[in-house]
């Protein structure tokens, strides 16, 4: 595996030529970016989400140019604050064009799933975020390895065919 930090992993969402999922495992992320939002979602707080808006215009940039952006989150019932928030947050995602589903994770077998969030890029790259012990996003640690990529289509497709849209999720 090689691990890409920076521009250089944030150059496959200008590359990959069809699809980018993205599968989410953890029920709360630690990020300093993230950390002023989310205290202002906490104490109530509105949120104009300026601090969204560079990923926001490059999610609509790749849904604009016909490529498909899928994220899949499992999440844990009764939601994390964490996951509250990105429930709220999520409209930002999906105005931009990426579609979201959320598994409850009491509804798959934990042998069914990673135990690492990935990027699955062209159904032939899988990108596993990596984490400082502080929260901070380092990049992905990236593999062509067939046997890899083929588990990890697998739980993508597993996960993403039970999940279910975020208005739907919502609204149960």
């Amino acid at each position: 595996m090689q691990l890409l930090r920076g521009e250089a992993f944030d150059e496959f969402f200008h590359t990959f030529e069809r699809t980018a999922y993205h599968l989410e495992v953890l029920d709360t992320y630690e990020t300093p970016e993230e950390s002023e939002p989310f205290q202002r979602f906490l104490a109530g707080e509105p949120d104009d989400y300026e601090w969204f808006k560079d990923w926001a215009d490059n999610v609509h940039a790749i849904a604009s140019s016909g490529k498909r952006m899928r994220r899949a989150r499992v999440v844990t019932e009764p939601h994390t604050d964490y996951t509250r928030w990105s429930l709220v947050v999520a409209h930002q995602n999906i105005e931009a064009g990426e579609d979201i589903r959320y598994l409850p994770r009491h509804l798959i077998d934990p042998s069914e799933l990673t135990t690492d969030d990935f990027w699955l890029f062209d159904d032939d790259l899988v990108a596993f975020t990596v984490f400082e012990p502080s929260g901070q996003f380092m990049g992905g640690a990236l593999t062509r390895d067939p046997v890899i990529v083929g588990h990890c289509r697998t739980v993508w497709n597993r996960v993403w065919d039970r999940a279910v849209p975020h208005a739907d999720y919502l609204e149960s």
